[in-house]
């Protein structure tokens, strides 16, 4: 069984992240972690923060010699910014979890919500799917993201125009981003109970993402409008290919499992919901009206949360594979799994 837990505040010492399941002998190094967590800080419309974070981790345990272990794995990612962290608010934003949170927890400053409510925590999740997608490349299984559209844009030269006029508003943008997902074999994931079905658990961790407020496979909701000979993938045969589809309005994803065509899913992103010309709110000590709280934000956000949901889908996949494939050794998972592709083949 693969799982996973992350701790920590935007503004505190440092998050934490284990990683349990993942079998041994997997070569893995800080490089191979680093290099995700610097995709993470890229994008065209990124604010102050990412130019003081340089997010390098430390591999505290379950890896010896550049391979793991089988023991758990233990990353820590310092934080460089910390300045925020003793200031009080009560001024809730608009969008973010601060009101709900603080009602809900019984705390008067907003502080304690918003630290961990914070996207800052995703970078803990992008430091454990480097460690996911470095297990599923044993296998030939790779992600693949693109942004598609932001603020209504959809080509590069447009939506930097829609940034930078936001960014002279003091506004904020979401957009769409892509991922795709090659090499899958049929049967991740089961139709035998609701919670085995990878379409949704690939939608919880997509929709576990900070900002995301939507998510399809496939056609998705473009489906809805289609008769049924438009909707489903015809199913053909041939010895040296095996099964397959001419086409792929499923996503890659038939009854909750993989059917061996790429899995593509798409996921919208919010607009950011702190803004340089805030929101009307209240305070929640002296409940008159003021406006929202103003820290270091982001213009728009999607490229890396493309990133992130990568993270999180290889995350989703490598549980997935360890399920069904099981072993505490990397070899012992992929003579398995190399039978087990072979039988489809009969």
């Amino acid at each position: 069984m693969l799982r996973y837990l992350t701790a920590g505040e935007s503004h505190g010492k440092a998050l934490v992240a284990v990683l349990e399941g993942c079998p041994a002998n997997l070569p893995l190094s800080e490089e191979d972690i680093d290099r995700e967590l610097e995709r993470r800080q890229q994008g065209y419309g990124r604010g102050a923060r990412m130019q003081l974070e340089t997010d390098k981790v430390e591999i505290i345990s379950g890896v010896r010699q550049g391979k793991t272990m089988g023991s758990p794995i233990a990353l820590r990612l310092a934080n460089r910014s910390m300045e925020f962290f003793d200031q009080a608010v009560t001024a809730a934003r608009p969008g973010h979890a601060d009101l709900a949170g603080s009602l809900k927890y019984g705390q008067r400053d907003i502080r304690n919500i918003l630290e961990r409510a914070s996207a800052r925590e995703t970078a803990a999740k992008v430091a454990l799917g480097a460690i996911a997608k470095k297990l599923l490349s044993q296998f030939k299984i790779n992600i693949f993201s693109k942004v598609l559209e932001i603020g209504g844009k959809t080509s590069e030269k447009d939506w930097k125009k829609a940034i930078d006029a936001a960014k002279e508003a003091g506004d904020t943008l979401g957009g769409i981003f892509e991922l795709t997902v090659t090499g899958c074999p049929v049967g991740l994931g089961s139709h035998v109970h609701w919670d085995r079905r990878l379409s949704a658990n690939l939608a919880r961790a997509i929709m576990g993402i900070p900002a995301i407020k939507g998510v399809e496979f496939g056609q998705g909701f473009e489906v809805a409008a289609v008769p049924g000979s438009e909707a489903h993938d015809e199913i053909f045969f041939t010895k040296d290919k095996g099964y397959f589809r001419k086409t792929n309005h499923a996503g890659g994803l038939e009854g909750g499992m993989t059917n061996g065509e790429p899995l593509i899913l798409r996921a919208a992103v919010k607009p950011i919901a702190t803004l340089k010309k805030p929101l009307k709110s209240i305070d929640i000590a002296t409940k008159k009206a003021v406006e929202a709280l103003v820290e270091r934000s982001d213009v728009t956000a999607v490229e890396p949360a493309a990133v992130i949901g990568e993270a999180v889908v290889a995350l989703t996949l490598a549980e997935a594979l360890v399920e069904k494939f099981g072993g505490d050794v990397l070899d012992d998972i992929l003579a398995s799994f190399n039978h087990y592709v072979g039988r489809l083949m009969k």
